[in-house]
């Protein structure tokens, strides 16, 4: 298996200095980065990164704003760290376009979970691409869902969709008209389990409704509160 690339945009030095050591024990290679300005001219350099670790708080520009700026352009994933107990801080995180957040203190560990659950889908999403065996379209009503080229359209307009949010939408087109819990979309999409009040999931359906509805005013998913969604219609 190819090594695989972080970018660590953290302006703690103590911490960057053991995430690294500790993240390239385990055989990633990472960059690390020391404030908002220095991660974007990073992440747009050319240089492939498979996940961007990125911190909120940062000098020059924060996150949120490294994070808008990056999203014009890339679609790389990204694990926002956030201040304990700020949903602030996590739901405008994720409504912006990251993949996961963890938040700030954490154990080594955690980090090391949501790292490899993340380079994990990616991975099988690159697998789809290349095997011929499965099946390449999922076209309910007016959106096409191109697996083998990680594309969706509505209505003949193309949709910008982040990793995690294309991994969702896959899920519950593929399962309609089924209903699918929230518990199993985070363990298959975001690879762990669904905590108590973890708006995760919520937020990345959100994000997808909206960008649906730029090109449909048709309800595309429905929410049974507490429970799960579904995606309307039939294959």
């Amino acid at each position: 298996m190819l090594e695989k690339s972080l970018l660590l945009i953290d302006d703690d030095q103590a911490l960057t200095e053991l995430l690294q050591e500790y993240l390239t024990a385990q055989g990633y290679t990472v960059q690390v980065a020391g404030d908002g300005e220095a991660g974007l001219l990073a992440a747009k350099s050319g240089q492939h990164f498979d996940l961007i670790i990125l911190d909120v708080m940062l000098p020059k520009v924060d996150g949120f704003e490294v994070l808008k700026r990056l999203r014009s352009t890339h679609v790389t994933p990204v694990l926002m760290l956030t201040a304990k107990g700020d949903d602030f801080d996590r739901i405008l995180g994720l409504e912006l376009g990251a993949d996961d957040y963890l938040a700030k203190p954490f154990n080594h560990r955690e980090l090391s979970a949501r790292v490899k659950a993340i380079v994990r889908r990616v991975d099988i999403q690159a697998g789809l691409q290349s095997d011929k065996q499965k099946q390449n379209m999922i076209e309910i009503g007016d959106v096409q869902l191109n697996i083998a080229a990680q594309t969706v359209a509505c209505n003949s307009h193309d949709i910008e969709l982040t990793g995690t949010e294309f991994a969702v939408l896959r899920l519950l087109m593929s399962s309609s008209p089924d209903l699918v819990p929230k518990q199993a979309i985070s363990e298959q999409v975001l690879g762990r389990k669904l905590a108590a009040f973890d708006r995760s999931i919520d937020m990345h359906v959100s994000n997808l409704r909206k960008k649906l509805n730029m090109f449909s005013d048709q309800e595309k998913i429905k929410t049974h509160r507490g429970v799960g969604y579904v995606y309307l219609g039939e294959l």
